[in-house]
């Protein structure tokens, strides 16, 4: 209940509570205080403005100050003041200083979205919470909100005032834990964070804005007030053919690339996001990819984190510029048909006092128990995603990207970490669930929940697990026990197949189950087979590096895998660098080594990485069913003596025929049992001299009708060294240049 306050009352006297409040800056309604008030039949405005010498209204009284303190008050009974009056106020110096004030506009988010925020399904909560240019009743400002539930106070700081966090202290409404104020007058590139005042402790904590959607350049920290998307679009061609999209049955090879380390300026500095796309965006083109990939461009304090430690979920990094260049970025891509994925981390989150962490003073994000809350490999901190409010905070992000920036599909970083309480951890460091198992059930509840949602509001775009086990059915739908992930990384066959192309090929032989193992799995899932930028750092060593042999055999070792991986069943994805055999591993904190594409067997892996990928995306026996059993079948897996794999690959009408020679030894008159009778063309080799190899290869056989491996009809072949070769049925020989395969 509000007091009637006046200087005559409180002289020589104790402050009422609503007021030893206001001046202690720790009230959790200061609309019950300040602004205009009717009390015991007067009209009063009062108004705490620390620093102020005098105050008055604009066409009104001169406030006189409750001693003491800086608050000011003063009767305006009868007179034409209008609802949002303004202040005029002199500091020490004499300058004087005029607001509209903040304590007479009406709350401001309707109940319905704090409601829907409240159940964690409020899908736009980034519309809502955060700070947004705001008219109301014809009077320009910013609508801050933020949701601290523990706060006993939180106020808007900048320094619009000075950072002192008792001015501008916000509204609680209640039940919901958010907070909000109207604060007419300011405008666009406003500096700002929160301070937040935790109702136990009384402890103060300056934070940034979850909700912020850009901020200042690291390392500094606050958030930047930016209009709503008005960016105008010129992506409607791509975004309706997104819509009817068949990714399943699609070529999709990617581009995985950190932005900041794929080329930078000549003096080592960023390029713009921009600058990026005019120079990204046709060489992508030119390699044949379908897709970018990039690495977490959410803001993040540390380079060296490459993104990972998020802190800014709705806010694409001010490292390479403003949010909308990244629009622009992407637009870019697609008015080049090219697609665009964001990496997106919703596993864990950095420690930083200006962020997440501890936010209103208690485990807000994260859990209280460290053995549920505390990733310690990472020294981060883990969401707990049974909290209604924290997973709408997560799940409005993912919304967010694929709605304000068009992105076409969100790779989730460490699903594993998500799914399994006792993560990396020993004996007793982990708590378990409420049947006594290691499953994390909020973290599987919120997976489905994002893959519904997503799903369901943006046809066509996709969320790609990288989930490192053996979790079942993660890419089949919730509805029937699915995580309801659109496809997930094969680290399976990732490993294994490093692991056999490791060896020297003398002792490939003895390790030919890691190439076939994992057609057993092939198809229980929708994989994606990924060379990640984690295979190039901390201390793996370079794609090439991997290679064993002689430099020729390195480079035939690469063009082979390669070309294994194009024509093998999944979607295809490549890191930055991969695809010219970049020698050293990939460093963060400088360009790729560019200048290595001046030597041929460099320029060749290049060139054939571009081919594979038109292979691939021109031949629907590559890619129609990359998912499903019908679009592969062996033609020889046993042939470890000689390390060698052939397989059909086919659509519903037509089949290719790869053959892989994982030793440097040709052979010749090889026999492999086909299906049909005819011609076959060898369409690719990747022993062409045209990519640095020695240039054996086939050209046009015709089948014979000999059977062979339980087929009717057969051909026989060279297998050139170390390379992969792929044949088309045709009925009449191709003429190839001369330079690039010799048919003797």
């Amino acid at each position: 209940m509000n007091s009637s306050i006046s200087s005559s009352t409180t002289k020589g006297n104790a402050l009422p509570p609503d007021l030893e409040k206001i001046v202690q800056a720790r009230h959790h309604d200061p609309f019950n205080t300040l602004g205009r008030h009717h009390e015991h039949g007067d009209d009063l405005i009062r108004v705490f403005v620390p620093g102020a010498k005098e105050v008055q209204i604009t066409k009104g009284p001169k406030l006189k100050r409750i001693e003491g303190t800086d608050i000011f008050e003063g009767s305006v009974k009868g007179l034409d003041i209008p609802i949002h009056y303004e202040v005029v106020w002199t500091d020490k110096t004499g300058k004087k200083h005029r607001y509209i004030d903040p304590y007479t506009f009406a709350p401001q988010i309707p109940d319905f979205d704090l409601y829907l925020f409240g159940t964690g399904k409020h899908w736009h909560i980034y519309r809502i919470l955060g700070a947004h240019l705001k008219t109301v009743e014809g009077i320009d400002g910013v609508l801050f909100s933020v949701w601290a539930p523990n706060a006993e106070r939180v106020s808007v700081v900048g320094e619009f005032n000075r950072w002192d966090g008792r001015c501008h202290p916000m509204r609680c409404r209640y039940e919901s834990g958010v907070w909000e104020l109207f604060i007419p007058g300011l405008k666009e590139e406003l500096i700002y964070k929160f301070e937040i005042r935790n109702r136990a402790s009384g402890d103060v904590f300056l934070k940034t804005d979850p909700y912020g959607r850009f901020f200042e350049l690291r390392p500094n920290t606050a958030a930047i007030v930016i209009k709503d998307d008005t960016y105008q679009w010129q992506d409607q061609q791509w975004m309706k053919k997104r819509r009817q999209w068949d990714w399943l049955h699609e070529p999709k090879s990617t581009y995985e690339v950190h932005l900041g380390s794929w080329q930078r300026g000549k003096k080592g500095e960023f390029l713009n996001y921009r600058e990026l796309a005019e120079k990204l965006v046709p060489y992508v083109k030119e390699m044949g990819f379908t897709h970018i990939e990039l690495l977490p461009i959410t803001e993040h304090p540390l380079d060296a984190s490459w993104g990972y430690q998020t802190t800014g979920y709705f806010a694409p990094t001010s490292r390479f510029g403003r949010p909308d260049d990244f629009r622009w970025f992407v637009d870019y891509c697609h008015q080049n048909d090219i697609g665009v994925i964001l990496d997106w981390v919703p596993a864990h989150f950095p420690k930083d006092a200006f962020a997440l962490a501890w936010f209103d003073g208690t485990p807000l994000y994260e859990h209280a128990d460290p053995r549920k809350g505390e990733h310690r490999d990472w020294g981060t901190l883990i969401y707990n995603y049974g909290r209604p409010e924290v997973s709408n905070f997560l799940l409005g992000s993912a919304m967010y990207w694929l709605e304000e920036f068009h992105i076409d599909g969100l790779r989730v970083d460490a699903v594993a970490s998500m799914l399994y309480l006792d993560y990396s951890r020993e004996p007793g460091d982990w708590v378990p669930n409420q049947y006594g198992g290691n499953e994390n059930l909020e973290a599987i509840e919120f997976l489905r929940e994002l893959n519904s949602v997503t799903q369901e509001q943006h046809p066509g775009t996709v969320v790609i697990a990288e989930e490192s086990t053996a979790w079942p059915q993660v890419t089949r739908p919730p509805w029937v026990g699915g995580l309801g992930f659109a496809m997930k990384w094969n680290m399976g066959w990732m490993h294994d197949t490093l692991s056999y192309m490791s060896h020297d090929p003398i002792h490939r032989q003895y390790h030919h189950d890691q190439l076939t193992f994992g057609l057993l799995y092939a198809f229980t899932e929708n994989f994606v087979l990924p060379f990640s930028h984690d295979e190039v750092v901390h201390g793996k060593g370079s794609m090439i590096g991997k290679m064993p042999g002689d430099e020729w055999q390195r480079f035939a070792n690469l063009r082979l895998l390669y070309t294994y991986m194009l024509t093998y069943p999944g979607k295809k994805l490549l890191f930055m660098g991969s695809e010219f055999a970049q020698v050293s591993e990939w460093n963060f904190d400088q360009a790729l080594e560019w200048d290595l594409l001046k030597y041929p067997f460099h320029q060749g892996v290049k060139t054939l990485l571009s081919d594979l990928n038109r292979l691939y995306a021109t031949h629907p026996e590559l890619h129609q069913f990359d998912f499903d059993h019908q679009g592969f079948e062996w033609v020889d897996c046993h042939d470890s003596a000689q390390s060698t794999l052939s397989y059909l690959r086919k659509d519903e009408e037509d089949f290719l025929l790869v053959a892989l020679n994982f030793t440097p030894v040709p052979r010749h008159d090889y026999r492999l049992g086909v299906p049909e009778s005819g011609g076959y063309q060898e369409i690719f080799n990747s022993d062409s001299s045209y990519y640095g190899g020695s240039n054996v290869g086939n050209g046009w056989v015709e089948a014979e009708e000999i059977p062979w491996m339980g087929r009717p009809y057969s051909i026989s072949i060279t297998l050139p060294p170390l390379s992969g070769i792929v044949f088309c049925r045709q009925a009449e020989p191709t003429v190839l240049p001369e330079e690039q395969l010799d048919t003797d």
